[in-house]
């Protein structure tokens, strides 16, 4: 991990993964039916399925046909309706389970929770989006009520900003350029947001959401770099914004997240930790 200090609006100059001949479209496209799927939603009708993906009814009847013949969807004929099915939840489980950094930065998550009486989250980059992969809460009662599995946008959280402030230029730009097609009004405000991340990074060493994301919610976060060129993973401190402010934030919990943030690099890279 370590600090690493970038200029706000780094030039988009990365090649976008898609451009590249190897990218399967049609698998791509497949994955992106799936992840229309919330936690809030059971039954989603075609023509919802369209207009999250973007893609043509046409494209998206071949899609769910193929994944209900996979066994990836089911599929509600009397609505036109289609749901996730227990297969694509047993490869999530199966993934998030067996996630060797979640076992290794448990035992120091546990310590920072209780040190900050706060919910303790590790994440990593999902499109333009991040994922709780391991979650830590304090014995204190009022504390984010997420877990494992969560999805939370990339931009307005900590989490997401600390991947960004710690990622690699080329990587800013892929995910700048997803977020500014995925909703070219948004970007601008996103934008500003991450590179006042930037700004408070090179200051600070982590990554600051207060009030951003949720009203009530603020957080801290730092990346980390494993070393080994993938993504840097992402590790927060979050609860309500009317105790997490202050000196309390930013003299006491920001400098313990960073050094447990270095302590969790340390014992994954001595692991000699592999995917």
């Amino acid at each position: 991990m370590g600090r690493q200090r970038h200029t706000p609006s780094t030039p988009l100059t990365a090649e976008d993964p898609a451009d590249d001949r190897r990218f399967v479209t049609a698998l791509a496209r497949g994955l992106t039916v799936l992840r229309c799927f919330s936690p809030a939603d059971r039954w989603l009708a075609h023509a919802e399925l369209a207009r999250r993906t973007g893609l043509p009814q046409a494209t998206v009847s071949r899609l769910t046909f193929t994944l209900t013949s996979l066994g990836y969807l089911r599929h509600r004929a009397a609505t036109g309706e289609y749901a996730l099915s227990p297969a694509v939840l047993s490869l999530g489980f199966s993934v998030l389970s067996n996630f060797q950094i979640g076992r290794i930065a448990r035992p120091f998550m546990e310590v920072l929770a209780e040190h900050t009486q706060a919910a303790i989250s590790l994440g990593v980059r999902h499109d333009t989006s991040v994922v709780y992969v391991a979650h830590c809460r304090s014995t204190a009662r009022l504390i984010l009520g997420l877990d494992v599995g969560t999805r939370l946008p990339f931009a307005e959280t900590a989490m997401g900003r600390a991947i960004w402030c710690s990622a690699t230029p080329g990587l800013r730009g892929v995910v700048a350029r997803r977020l500014q097609a995925q909703d070219p009004e948004r970007w601008p405000a996103r934008e500003a947001g991450l590179q006042r991340a930037e700004i408070g990074w090179a200051e600070r060493g982590y990554a600051v959401s207060e009030s951003e994301w949720e009203s009530e919610i603020a957080a801290i976060g730092v990346g980390l770099d494993l070393g080994d060129g993938r993504e840097p993973l992402s590790l927060t401190v979050g609860g309500p914004a009317a105790r997490l402010q202050g000196d309390l934030l930013h003299k006491d919990f920001g400098p313990a997240l960073v050094k447990t943030g270095r302590d969790i690099v340390a014992a994954i890279q001595a692991a000699g930790w592999e995917d």
